[in-house]
């Protein structure tokens, strides 16, 4: 990414999230994540994030602490604050946080707000500062969407992968057509100018997933992908039908995409 572009990303990136309320003194703040948020402000979404987490921890995660039984190794990709190392640390595994972003309530920066000790870098997903093989898990935790080319994204995700490695996808918008994930984006980008001055654009972010490209990814980097469907809640799932009645765009999905490389 130019200089210039990683600096307007994240100056326009910075000024949403603190609009949003994102960040706090506490740090107890910090520390009741994804389960609680106590500035009371973005709190449905942070259920999202709870349910989502507490699936992964249960099913995936203990499924691959069960198969090595030693700690994990793992990259915590388009980290934040710094929130899901804090958990994984608290499991006692060696998990490193990477982002551009050092903000000190929403970034890297927020890393002083934990008691576990977890690594820090801020790098960029595409060109990862590590020796190849090192990692047994590499997540990106609401933050591949950010990508511009997710083919090269995940050749370096894969790169830095272990033999029998996972590639998790956590809270990542999903649509079956990839027309409604451009409405969507236009839709996003129309309201961040109205309500912000700019469309935040500054990266060509692709901002979704849809199931044509998921099956691209899967043909041409050879990753087998597993899809995982946490309970988000009725209201949640009646959205679809909601759109449907109000004749809307279809809303994203979420769910938990579990990507492994066939050919390691």
């Amino acid at each position: 990414m130019e200089a210039a572009m990683r600096r307007r990303f994240i100056a326009e990136y910075i000024t949403i999230r603190h609009a949003e309320g994102r960040g706090s003194d506490q740090p107890e703040y910090y520390q009741a994540l994804p389960y609680r948020d106590l500035s009371g402000k973005l709190t449905a979404q942070w259920e999202i994030r709870a349910r989502t987490y507490r699936y992964f921890e249960y099913k995936i995660l203990s499924e691959a602490e069960r198969q090595l039984r030693r700690p994990l190794q793992i990259l915590d990709l388009g980290a934040g604050n710094g929130w899901m190392s804090y958990r994984l640390a608290q499991r006692g595994h060696r998990s490193v946080a990477l982002d551009i972003v050092t903000d000190h309530k929403d970034g890297l920066g927020a890393r002083r707000n934990y008691p576990c000790a977890f690594a820090a870098v801020e790098a960029e997903f595409d060109c990862l500062p590590f020796a190849g093989a090192r990692f047994d898990m590499i997540l990106y935790n609401a933050s591949i969407h950010y990508s511009t080319d997710y083919r090269r994204t995940l050749a370096e995700a894969k790169r830095c992968l272990r033999p029998g490695g996972l590639v998790v996808i956590l809270d990542s918008p999903v649509y079956r057509r990839r027309e409604h994930g451009e409405r969507m984006l236009r839709e996003r980008h129309g309201w961040f100018e109205r309500t912000y001055g700019f469309r935040s654009d500054a990266v060509p972010s692709i901002e979704f997933f849809d199931e044509a490209m998921l099956a691209e990814l899967a043909r041409d980097l050879r990753i087998e992908w597993r899809c995982s469907y946490p309970w988000y809640g009725w209201r949640w799932s009646w959205r679809p039908w909601k759109a449907r009645i109000l004749h809307q765009r279809p809303p994203s999905r979420f769910f938990i995409l579990t990507g492994r490389f066939i050919d390691r």
